[in-house]
This record gives structure tokens, sequence and C-alpha cells, in this order.
């Protein structure tokens, strides 16, 4: 039940925030919304605010903005016609799609900014005590506490947490004999570690940390800091996935409900920290040149002002459904392999 509630906030939270920064954008701009949406298919409840209708959905994959003149066989009344989408320059129709993006890198930045504010900035031990254990991670499964001293690692004395996580990234998917003093008590753990999305091993435990207090402005500037950090890493890790460099593991909805629960499980700060991660990649994903996205339309727009003229709205509203379909299938084949990954490990399809 706390995954339930825990995925509804996360996915509620970024997907609305995306929404609102198309729907605050195309009424800054003149354009008429007909409908702000959370969800797909049927609807589930409505109320209407002036020129709006504000609809729960049924499938919860994301949600949508339908304004006016996007439809090219629409005719709008001659009152509204100015107040089209296909009406607006260029610049303003760019504006209005990449405002959604943009929304889920800010709302990173508030996100982290606020837990900074709240808990102070994060100073990590010199040491090697264990300061947090993911749930259903093998760290956890093995018996591995918070609070724990890792001494050694097959046996080799480790001397600081950046050389013993070093040891452990180097051993994807090996096992490892863990060694950490407990209550004055040396105890030894056999772990399997498990491979992260760059392809390096990991077993589930975060360092301790020391918090020191910071003000509301040094806040803000180590949230823009942290997300533009977490960005560059996300593109440096596609830019490797495309080439062939790193392992092409990419999680749909069902690993990360799974990655949400288990974050919900370790304490709402984390919980947050998560919701900033997924909130940059949704940004990130979304400005992506591929068709149905922001991205693609962003393209179309770039293509229009360089020709002069606008692509043929049939024929681009066609390359879109086309790239949605796709987009669909391939989420039906992540979700499938997500499925086997986490319910039945080592049934993976092949190559994964």
């Amino acid at each position: 039940m706390t995954t339930f509630f825990a995925s509804i906030f996360v996915f509620g939270l970024l997907i609305v925030i995306h929404e609102l920064g198309h729907f605050m954008v195309a009424k800054l701009v003149g354009i008429k919304v007909y409908e702000f949406s959370l969800g797909f298919g049927p609807k589930l409840a409505s109320i209407g605010k002036g020129e709006t209708a504000f609809n729960l959905r049924a499938v919860p994959l994301g949600g949508f903005v339908r304004m006016a003149g996007m439809d090219p066989k629409e005719e709008l009344d001659e009152k509204d016609i100015e107040r089209g989408f296909n009406r607006k320059t260029v610049g303003q129709r760019a504006g209005v799609i990449f405002a959604g993006p943009l929304m889920n890198f800010i709302l990173a930045v508030l996100i982290l900014a606020a837990t900074f504010a709240l808990q102070g900035q994060p100073v990590p031990s010199s040491g090697t005590g264990v300061g947090e254990v993911l749930p259903g991670y093998p760290a956890q499964e093995v018996g591995i506490v918070a609070g724990d001293k890792i001494v050694a690692i097959d046996n080799q004395p480790v001397d600081g947490w950046v050389n013993m996580v070093k040891v452990i990234n180097d051993r994807p998917g090996e096992t490892i004999s863990v060694a950490v003093i407990r209550d004055g008590t040396q105890k030894e753990f056999e772990v399997k570690t498990v491979s992260n999305e760059s392809g390096m091993g990991m077993i589930g435990i975060y360092p301790e940390e020391d918090y020191a207090k910071i003000g509301v402005y040094q806040s803000i500037v180590l949230g823009v800091k942290w997300t533009v950090n977490v960005t560059v890493m996300i593109l440096d890790f596609l830019s490797k996935m495309i080439f062939g460099q790193a392992p092409a593991d990419v999680g749909g909805p069902v690993r990360v409900v799974s990655e949400i629960g288990k974050a919900a499980q370790v304490g709402f700060p984390f919980l947050l920290r998560l919701s900033a991660f997924l909130s940059i990649n949704l940004g990130l994903f979304n400005l992506l040149p591929i068709p149905a996205l922001d991205g693609s339309r962003i393209l179309f727009l770039g293509w229009e002002k360089v020709r002069g003229r606008p692509v043929d709205p049939v024929k681009e509203n066609f390359i879109h459904f086309i790239g949605f379909g796709l987009l669909l299938l391939l989420m039906l084949i992540i979700t499938y392999n997500d499925i086997l990954q986490i319910f039945m490990p080592g049934k993976l399809l092949p190559g994964q």
C-alpha cells in the first residue's frame, strides 16, 4: 500500500507539473485551452473552470493539454481564430512545447533545494560506516544493517568509502565477501552484487552522512548544481549506451514503481530525492527528437523556421501518431523485461 500511494504521489506530481508548463505558457501567449488532462482514455472525473476542462482519466501513463488550433481539421469560431495554436509565431509555439520539460527541471531544483534547506548539505563521512541500506537489494537480503562499519572486502582491508565503492563497482554480478564491525564484533557476509544502470556493481548501501546547515540561497544554488550534474550524468550514460559502451538497460514503469516503493520505505527525504531524479529523466526524455515527444515537435518548428512555411499538419500528425504507437510498443517490451527482472530474475530477454 505504501508503494501504491508513493507512486501516485510521484507520478502525479511529475505529470501535473509537466503539463502545467504547457498550460501556463499557452495561456500566457493567448492560446485557447480546451482541456488539461491527467492520464489518457475514459474520463473518471472532470471539473470545468472557465473555458478549460480539468480531467482525470483512466490510464495513468502521462497527461496532455488540448489546445485550439492543434487539430488541422478543426474549424474555429471567428472570435477564436487568432487564439489557435497554429496562428502563433514559431517562437511562441516552441515556448509552449518547451515549457513542459523546463518545468520538470525547475521541479527538480525546487525539490532538491527544499531537502537541502530542511536537512542541510550532506557531507559524506570519510569512513566506511553504512548509513542506509536499500530495501530489496543484496546488502539487506544478507543482513547488513545501518550502523555497520565495513572493514574488508574479500579479506582486503578498505580504507575509505570511495575506494570501497570502486572495488564493488568493478565486480558486477559477482559474489564478494564483506566483513563488517557491529557492536564491537566482526561479522562476514557473502554478497552477490547487482548491476546498476551504468553496468557497475552495487549492493544497495549508502554512507553515513553528516549535514551542514545552509541558508535558502545556498540551498537553491546547490539544487541547481545537483540538477545540472545529474543531467550531465544521464546524457553521458545515454551517449555511452548509444555507442555500445554501456548496457542498454532502461527501466520502465514497473521498475520505477519498484524503486519508488523502496525509496518510500527508506524515508520521505529519500523519496523526494528520487522524485527529483525522475523529474530530470522525464524532462530529458521529452526533449529527445522522437516523434510524439516534445523534442520532435520543437524539431518540426525549427524546420518550419528554416524553410519559411510549416510542414503539412496532416503529415506531421501522422508521424507523431506512428511514433506514439512505437513508443507504446517499446514500453510494453521494457515493462515485460522489468517484470522478468523483478519477479523472475535470471530469465531476462536475450542480451540483457
